[in-house]
């Protein structure tokens, strides 16, 4: 309150002075240097109590009426007591002139200490309004100085330098209120002293000028209001802005400053005007320069202007771009990275700067402020700029806080406002949109907790339940849990493993952990669920810790019979190949550890393909079942049996010796010989066995490798048959391989000769016809017969190609004898078809284009099939057979009885030929059962109007006995081994056909 009436009574305490000045004329030094000295006092006084940011430009002004005090106190003194008469000049004078530039030295303290360095369009305004008011101090004082001829030198320069002192007080007073800074009654005090000093030291002038100055004058008046005003100044409260800073507006032109600007242009035409009026211009020299001078000026001023206008631009299209940032920011961190990055912008480059954004304990007021009169934390902050900008940001206590130099953050100050604002907006609207989403989320969560099938419990220290899910019901039967202790839901041996667990959490050891557990529902059925527990007792909200219990029953039984499914075969239930592998590694790794011995047993079906062919995949199937469980019954419960695929088992057993797993592999022989009873047919179970010991194999890939090696030499030493894994066998499979390489090269080589073997007549042995028989010409080996290579050709596939080859060569050779013989003389050539060949898309169209090229009757093919292609009631084999037939063409059984022979194709397949396989005539005199099957073969042929041919004749009694049971043809050595073309041409009668097969 105090500081508030201080410059009131000192107002009062002048008024009271001035008043005594007047009223006792002849103690006026008394009074006068009592005001001198109280205007001074004052100033310092001002200072002491208000405590500005600078106090040097106040103490300059305090120096000023100091120096003005003692020039009247020492001019009252030359006048009084030592009596001269207006003594000019004189030392008074010199005080006097000294206090101008320490008037304008504070005066420019408060321009600096407000708008920093000096703003162009302010410095511009004042330099006008100054040259103007010059002018005039010109014309009316500075030229009768000069002009007079009663002054010497030395009083012309002191009364020049009066009003030029003047001038220099008005243009840096000028410059001040052009600065843009707010008024406040500080700087109006201080103007209206300024203003009384410039009336008192014009009118002054003047006085001088007609030499009738004397001392108690009504101009005495106006130096009073000098000496009060600005003591007045320092004293009210308001005097501390004037050295803070603020912002800088003096680009604005408005109305005022332009009629001001414009009124002082007009000066100098307005005075060259009444001079001309008047008859007599005598200063159009300095009329010319002021002219020209505030031409310049006001053309400088317009290129400011445009400037201002360009820089506005540039920061309004820098804030339009920050309000997008914003506008589409979606938290805070984003909003001011957005804000920095825009102050960056707008700054000057190489502007050093520092954005602060701190949650304040007060919403302080915006504008530009002195870093050391901000809080610690935010002073700490900006400790290397002396001022910053504030700005609140929004309704809270946040706010912004720019560090940068004075001068920058002035000019920047209202378009940091602006961008403060639309960041307090954006602020508020992403607080807005969070809570809203925060609302709807517990919203969201709430609906999911009373609908998800998972069950949420919180359970306090004691383990009893507080809170249950909706979802319990579900679960446990009852929704109706809390209050009750979670163990009564846990199974009794689950208990203390989980109570274990709700201990560590509860101590931190476990934070957040997810364990298996049997649980009981309210009837007491059990069920598996999965547990989730986290320690939230620390949330308010929660205090307690939080189960998630997931019914995971139906979950695990499925898992584990996936787990099943991905290990065991689907059909058998047997392990399949990735556990079999697996179990077989671990054994290895074993035997490798403690020595022990390990087999393993590759198991495979000879004629599986023939079962599925002839009775179906569902007789295959049970008999793959039946197949694996006499694998179990032949093996101890400690081995691994598996079904590796398609008719392929495995066996695992680790034993002490070697003979243990040779006797097994003999077991499984003849076990699976035995015949099968399976979905009421009646089945062949033979298979080969390969074996292979750790003895020959230091790992499991090889162990595996060396028995599927074994296996191979098994199936190609027969039927029914086992081998053990051997060093040599990898030479043998190497031969089959090349052999198959070899036999791939001969086909594209057409390296294949045939040879004919003559059919004849049993009672005459007149030859019938020939069948062509394959012999392989190698190229180093020689001539190979088929038996060496036909199974590689079967197993590969090469059949196909090579019978096309064959079937060709035995055309083309018919059709040369046709040609040379004849017509009947040659009535068959008899070729082999492999099930293979025949199956071969448009092998019937093969045979016919063969036909046609060759030549040949069809009538004069006879094609031999084997039993397994006839056995499958497939529709496209009897659709083509039928074809054949109707081109002509005969077809005959070949090797018939040593498959799987039927009575039903044998009346329903158009067949014309059964050929009796040389295994029933070896041993048929010396075996009356091998002569009745022969007998009984016979007989079925005859039954059904078929030829009967035997194969393998070698001996007359053979011929004899086969003569006795009925059989018309044969072939074999007795009559003929395999012949050349030429040989075999030999024998066709050249005029008489041949008799006719009935």
């Amino acid at each position: 309150m105090l500081t508030r009436t201080l410059s009131a009574w000192f107002a009062a305490w002048m008024a009271l002075l001035t008043v005594a000045f007047y009223l006792w004329p002849d103690m006026h030094m008394l009074w006068w240097g009592a005001i001198g000295l109280s205007s001074t006092a004052g100033v310092v006084v001002g200072v002491l109590v208000h405590k500005p940011r600078r106090r040097w430009p106040w103490l300059l002004l305090a120096a000023a009426l100091f120096m003005f005090g003692a020039g009247d106190f020492l001019y009252n003194l030359l006048t009084d007591v030592f009596g001269l008469d207006n003594p000019f000049p004189s030392f008074p004078d010199a005080l006097y002139l000294a206090m101008y530039p320490l008037v304008a030295g504070g005066l420019l303290g408060f321009i600096r200490s407000r708008t920093g360095r000096s703003n162009r369009d302010s410095l511009l305004d004042a330099a006008t309004l100054t040259i103007g008011l010059a002018l005039l101090s010109w014309i009316f004082l500075i030229e009768p100085y000069v002009q007079s001829t009663e002054l010497t030198l030395i009083q012309k320069l002191v009364s020049i330098a009066y009003p030029l002192g003047d001038v220099l007080t008005l243009a840096v007073f000028a410059r001040l209120l052009t600065g843009g800074v707010r008024r406040n009654p500080s700087i109006n005090i201080l103007g209206l002293g300024t203003a009384g000093l410039l009336v008192a030291d014009v009118v002054y002038g003047l006085i001088q000028l007609n030499g009738s100055w004397h001392v108690g004058g009504p101009t005495d008046l106006g130096w009073v209001i000098c000496y009060s005003g600005w003591a007045a100044a320092a004293l009210h409260p308001s005097m501390v802005q004037l050295t803070e800073p603020t912002r800088a507006s003096s680009a604005d032109l408005g109305a005022r400053r332009i009629a001001l600007l414009g009124a002082a242009s007009l000066i100098a035409p307005a005075v060259l005007l009444i001079e001309a009026s008047l008859g007599r211009v005598h200063d159009a020299a300095v009329i010319a320069a002021s002219s020209g001078v505030m031409f310049v000026l006001v053309l400088a001023r317009l290129a400011g202007v445009m400037a201002n206008h360009r820089q506005s631009i540039v920061r309004e299209r820098e804030l339009r771009e920050a309000t997008t940032t914003l506008v589409s920011a979606a938290d805070a961190t984003e909003a001011m990275a957005a804000v920095r990055h825009a102050l960056a912008r707008l700054l000057p480059d190489g502007t050093s700067h520092k954005v602060v954004f701190v949650h304040a304990k007060r919403a302080d007021e915006p504008g530009l402020v002195r870093v050391s009169g901000l809080e610690p934390e935010v002073r700490a902050d900006l400790r290397e700029f002396s001022s910053a900008l504030r700005h609140p940001l929004g309704s809270e206590a946040d706010m912004l806080y720019l560090g940068a130099s004075t001068e920058a953050l002035q000019a920047l100050q209202p378009t940091f406002e602006v961008l403060a604002s639309q960041t307090a907006m954006a602020l508020e609207r992403i607080t807005l949109t969070a809570e809203v989403n925060r609302r709807s989320n517990e919203a969201y969560f709430r609906t999911l907790i009373h609908n998800t099938s998972d069950v949420i419990l919180i359970i306090d220290e004691n383990d009893v339940i507080q809170y249950a899910s909706p979802s319990a019901g579900a679960v446990f039967g009852d929704e109706r849990l809390a209050g009750y202790e979670l163990w009564e839901f846990v199974a009794r041996d689950e208990r203390a493993r989980l109570a274990e667990l709700l201990a560590q959490v509860r101590g931190g050891l476990q934070l957040h952990t997810m364990v298996d557990a049997r649980a009981e529902r309210v009837d007491g059925s059990e069920l598996l669920v999965e547990l989730d527990c986290r320690d939230l007792r620390d949330d308010q909200t929660v205090s307690g810790l939080v189960l998630t219990v997931r019914n995971v029953t139906e979950r695990r039984q499925l898992e584990e019979q996936l787990i099943r499914q991905a290990f065991h075969d689907s059909l058998t239930g047997l392990a399949n190949r990735v556990l079999f592998q697996d179990r077989v590694e671990q054994s290895v790794a074993r035997s490798r550890r403690d020595g022990s011995l390990v087999g393993v047993l590759f198991i495979d079906l000879d004629d599986f393909k023939i079962v599925n062919d002839t009775l179906g995949h569902a007789v295959g199937d049970a008999l793959l079942k039946a197949v694996g469980e006499r694998i179990i019954n032949q093996l101890r419960s400690t081995d691994t049996v598996a079904r590796l695929g398609g008719d392929e088992f495995a066996a695992l057993i680790e034993t002490a010796s070697m003979a243990d797993l040779e006797l097994a592999a003999e077991r499984i022989v003849a076990a699976l010989a035995e015949e099968f009873n399976v979905a009421g047919e009646v089945v062949n179970g033979v298979s080969s066995i390969g074996l292979s010991t750790t003895v020959d194999a230091g790992t499991a890939e090889e162990l595996m490798r060396q028995a599927d090696l074994a296996l191979y030499v098994a199936k190609g030493a027969g039927k029914g048959q086992w081998r053990r894994y051997q060093s040599d066998l990898h030479t043998a499979v190497l031969e089959r391989l090349e052999l198959r390489a070899a036999l791939d090269q001969a086909i594209k080589e057409h390296q294949f000769v045939l040879q004919y073997q003559p059919i004849v007549d049993l009672d005459n042995g007149v030859p019938l016809g020939f069948e062509a028989l394959v012999r392989w010409n190698h190229p180093t080996r020689g001539m190979i017969p088929p038996g060496q290579f036909i199974e590689v050709a079967e197993e590969s596939g090469l059949i196909v190609p090579m019978g096309r080859i064959v079937l060709q060569q035995a055309l083309n050779t018919a059709g040369r004898w046709q040609h040379a013989t004849e017509p009947g003389a040659l009535r068959y050539i008899s070729v082999n078809v492999s099930a293979r060949q025949f199956r071969a898309p448009g092998f019937v169209e093969e045979v016919r284009q063969m036909l046609r090229t060759s030549g040949v009757e069809p009538g004069t093919l006879l094609l031999e099939i084997t039993e397994s292609l006839l056995l499958r009631n497939d529709d496209q084999v009897r659709a083509d057979l039928d074809a054949l037939r109707a081109m002509g063409i005969r077809l005959a059984i070949d090797d018939f009885g040593t498959g799987y022979s039927s009575l039903s194709y044998l009346q329903h397949m158009p067949i014309d030929v059964l050929k009796i396989d040389k295994s029933f005539i070896d041993d048929m005199l010396s075996s009356a059962q091998q002569r009745a099957v022969v007998t009984a073969i016979v007989q079925l042929a005859q039954t059904f109007d078929l030829a009967v041919v035997a194969e393998g004749v070698e001996e007359p009694g053979q011929r004899e006995a086969l003569r006795q049971v009925g059989c018309p043809y044969g072939q074999g050595y007795l009559f003929a081994r395999p012949l050349s073309e030429p040989d075999a041409f030999a024998l066709i009668p050249k005029a008489a056909p041949f008799a006719a097969m009935a």
